[in-house]
């Protein structure tokens, strides 16, 4: 999920992905300390999911415009 789908969501839709990537989160954590798991860069790239929803809900609290740049 890149930043511009992120930002298209309701604060509401944010605060449930980010609810629903941390259970997942733990379920992978989980599978992986029982038996590797066939694609461990799943791990890392739903804690950079749930970095990107909490930057963009940190910054909506914020009230900070998003950049240009992205």
């Amino acid at each position: 999920m890149k930043m511009q789908e992120i930002r298209a969501l309701s604060t509401a839709e944010l605060q449930a992905k980010l609810k629903e990537e941390k259970r997942n989160l733990q379920k992978l954590r989980f599978a992986n300390a029982i038996s590797p798991i066939e694609n461990p860069m799943r791990i890392r790239e739903t804690k950079k999911l749930i970095a990107r929803i909490l930057t963009e809900l940190r910054a909506r609290e914020l009230g900070i415009a998003p950049s240009k740049a992205e």
